[in-house]
């Protein structure tokens, strides 16, 4: 099993949403957070300007068995990108064991 953990655009969440759902990734628990990028410059809008250093964005939590894998990251590759500095990161990790507590599911069976 493996844990994708993503740092996402906000305006591309319901995009990324719909597409790992359409690759068969149903469930993910997701968070409002605000980090700090490379990017150093500030933007102006109407003649104001706004500091970037601080950069709303939306991280994802996602655990897959492993044949999930490579499609989950293709799919948040394809879908979170605009090609712009800012779009994210995608971290993977080894998952020793998932359980479900409703039924007691162990490994595989308790993902889905």
């Amino acid at each position: 099993m493996k844990k994708i953990e993503a740092i996402i655009r906000k305006s591309k969440y319901k995009v990324v949403r719909d597409r790992l759902h359409e690759a068969g990734v149903n469930f993910f628990s997701y968070w409002d957070v605000t980090g700090l990028g490379n990017e150093k410059e500030g933007h102006v809008y109407r003649g104001i300007s706004y500091s970037t250093s601080d950069i709303q964005r939306r991280y994802l939590s996602i655990v897959v068995n492993d044949d999930f894998e490579d499609i989950t990251i293709k799919t948040l590759l394809e879908a979170a990108s605009t090609g712009e500095v800012g779009d994210g990161k995608i971290f993977v990790s080894d998952i020793n064991e998932c359980y479900r507590i409703r039924t007691g599911e162990k490994g595989r069976d308790a993902i889905n």
